[in-house]
């Protein structure tokens, strides 16, 4: 089997390849509205499995983005996607091959992490990936909707922080561009969205052009600050997704949402974990949570380089020894943190945690507490204070949350 790189003019092989993987037709372009989901496929970083008698088997590419990390720091990351093999080859070791030789690639241009959004749990665990964002929906009976105000907005007279306005999504694109990165700064976990995606209409509403309404904020001055993206299916209000730097905006545009005539629910997919609204509403049962689920995997490509790449709130000193099973590859290290910033050395000390680069992962954002792994038996702890210590100092200033699917 030969792993070979792509180019414009076998593009349409990549494709052909990853739809039957997936037992999926092309779809039409600009049908229902939208781009093709594979459309900002980069072929220089696509992979193509071909057999020994020449027929392609496999693919795996990668998108160019960026992770906001905490403390607000933004690297470059791979986003790996497009990954499938023919139902004709799988469990031949095609996929291991492809994830072998795209972690060498990725490696070679010096990047320190990778992301991915996982199609099902057990496949890349193996492979060093480990669920780091999560997300989930809420769904809001409008007629346990009102907002119990005082607590809401902090005391009963205060002043509305802006105005809502709806405009459809084919008027506005540009704007919905500007406010996404403008909050995609601000979140740990966040990914970027390339202009390239919105002027192709790739991926899901509302980078895919779909009819949706968008819910527009404006502050005080009348300047953009927050959106929100929505349709109605029966007398259900659907919000694709509710973007905003400060959390009055999001509140504005949830009370709006839950204004609306004619629907009796609305469905708020891709909350954060731990977001207010249920604390909001004076009947707290109103919102149901459903379809709770990890997003963005992460795994490290370089463990000293990916540590000291993001912020910290916290001062401390840990000891981790890490194992890569998919690499062969074993290390320890010590993580020196002062002031923001961290310092990561090779150590022959005692480790304070030993764990797989999978849950290394899984704690780097500061969405899964290493305490959590070490109670799930997955990582261990060396001494009694190591979980706590550890916990403290992978803490993110707010949970991590990705909007984008890719």
């Amino acid at each position: 089997m030969d792993i070979r790189s792509i180019t414009d003019q076998n593009l349409d092989v990549f494709v052909d390849t990853l739809h039957a993987a997936f037992g999926r037709f092309p779809e039409t372009p600009g049908e229902d509205g939208g781009g093709l989901w594979w459309s900002a496929t980069e072929p220089d970083r696509s992979l193509l499995a071909v057999a020994a008698d020449g027929r392609p088997v496999g693919t795996a590419s990668a998108y160019s983005f960026e992770l906001t990390l905490p403390g607000q720091v933004i690297t470059p990351v791979s986003g790996v996607s497009n990954v499938g093999v023919l139902p004709t080859h799988r469990r031949q070791g095609v996929l291991t091959a492809m994830m072998r030789h795209q972690l060498a690639e990725l490696r070679a241009r010096g990047e320190v992490l990778s992301v991915l959004l996982a199609s099902e749990a057990p496949i890349y665990g193996r492979f060093g990936y480990g669920p780091a964002t999560y997300t989930g929906n809420l769904k809001v009976a409008r007629t346990g909707a009102a907002f119990d105000l005082p607590r809401a907005r902090g005391a009963a007279d205060a002043p509305d922080p802006g105005t809502v306005e709806v405009l459809r999504r084919a008027d506005c694109g540009d704007l919905l561009e500007e406010l996404y990165d403008r909050y995609r700064l601000t979140r740990p976990g966040a990914l970027s969205r390339p202009h390239r995606w919105w002027a192709l209409g790739a991926g899901q509403p509302p980078v895919a052009r779909a009819p949706r309404y968008v819910a527009l904020h404006r502050d005080a001055a009348g300047r953009p600050d927050g959106y929100a993206t929505y349709t109605i299916d029966g007398q259900t209000l659907k919000v694709d997704e509710t973007v905003a730097t400060d959390d009055a905006v999001t509140t504005a545009l949830v009370r709006f949402l839950l204004g609306h005539d004619l629907v009796t629910h609305v469905l708020f997919k891709h909350f954060p974990p731990g977001h207010p609204l249920r604390w909001q509403l004076a009947d707290f049962r109103a919102a149901e949570p459903a379809g709770d689920t990890d997003w963005l995997w992460v795994r490290l490509l370089d463990v000293p380089g990916a540590l000291t790449a993001r912020g910290w709130s916290t001062d401390g000193e840990l000891v981790l020894d890490v194992d890569d099973p998919f690499l062969g590859e074993h290390a320890r290290h010590l993580l020196t943190v002062r002031d923001g910033k961290a310092e990561c050395v090779p150590t022959d000390r005692e480790p304070d945690l030993s764990l797989d680069v999978r849950d290394l992962g899984s704690v780097y954002l500061g969405g899964t507490a290493p305490g959590t792994l070490v109670r799930a038996g997955h990582v261990r702890a060396h001494h009694p204070e190591a979980a706590a210590r550890a916990d403290a100092l992978f803490r993110a200033e707010r949970a991590p949350h990705c909007l984008h699917w890719f």
